[in-house]
């Protein structure tokens, strides 16, 4: 079963969705804590996730702040509950890239790979650049007990769908997988190749969800999430 969410800001979500809503915080936020399954922080941090846990807010996934500081989320499972604490990964690709051996080799320079492996690196809230690599760090994070991460990237090619799949292996149930820029992803091959069973998307990419992602198989049919018990 490939499961789909809407991801959204609270005034853009459509009010009769039915399915997992993922609300970004922002302006009317507080209008879908009855309802979001998880309110995205792409930069606040611990005093917003504890304002909005307070107010009943089911889940919080943390951004850039988690990534500032190790022990935000240990503090905030140990006060709320593994549970309603997540991470939000934005992430792009790093490409293996070449430079030449400053280092003489028989009166030879060689060129050789500075970065010897394609793979995802996690953007700060303004998009710019971290180097930290996304599969290193969900897996540190995985450790203090967070229940999801919802990681936003371009899947382009098979390089992607590999990095894709190999998150999933990693992450198994805790993954959910979002466009990050691509007006129509090829969202047969993220399910298809790349694994993702979970996918949120934005609401025109939810509303076309069947069109885009046509099911598999009779057991990989398209479905609408189900808020967690």
């Amino acid at each position: 079963m490939i499961r789909c969410a809407c991801l959204a800001g609270a005034s853009e979500a459509p009010a009769d969705v039915d399915a997992e809503l993922f609300v970004i915080d922002g302006d009317a936020v507080d209008t879908r804590l009855a309802s979001a399954a998880a309110i995205i922080l792409p930069a606040e941090g611990e005093a917003r996730a504890s304002e909005l846990l307070a107010a009943g807010a089911a889940r919080v996934l943390l951004g850039e702040a988690a990534l500032r500081d190790s022990d935000l989320i240990p503090r905030l499972v140990a006060r709320f509950g593994a549970e309603r604490i997540g991470v939000f990964v934005p992430a792009r690709r790093i490409e293996v890239t070449w430079s030449f051996d400053t280092v003489s080799n028989a009166d030879f320079r060689v060129v050789t790979p500075s970065l010897c492996e394609a793979g995802w690196e996690i953007l700060r809230a303004d998009g710019s650049a971290t180097g930290v690599r996304v599969n290193w760090w969900l897996g540190e994070i995985k450790k203090r007990g967070v229940s999801i991460a919802l990681v936003q990237v371009d899947i382009v090619d098979d390089t992607d769908l590999n990095l894709c799949a190999g998150l999933v292996e990693d992450l198994g149930e805790r993954l959910w997988i979002a466009p990050r820029r691509q007006s129509v992803p090829a969202l047969a091959d993220w399910a298809a190749y790349g694994k993702a069973a979970q996918i949120a998307l934005s609401p025109g990419l939810f509303a076309r969800r069947t069109e885009l992602l046509p099911a598999l198989s009779p057991s990989d049919a398209v479905s609408p999430a189900v808020e967690d018990a």
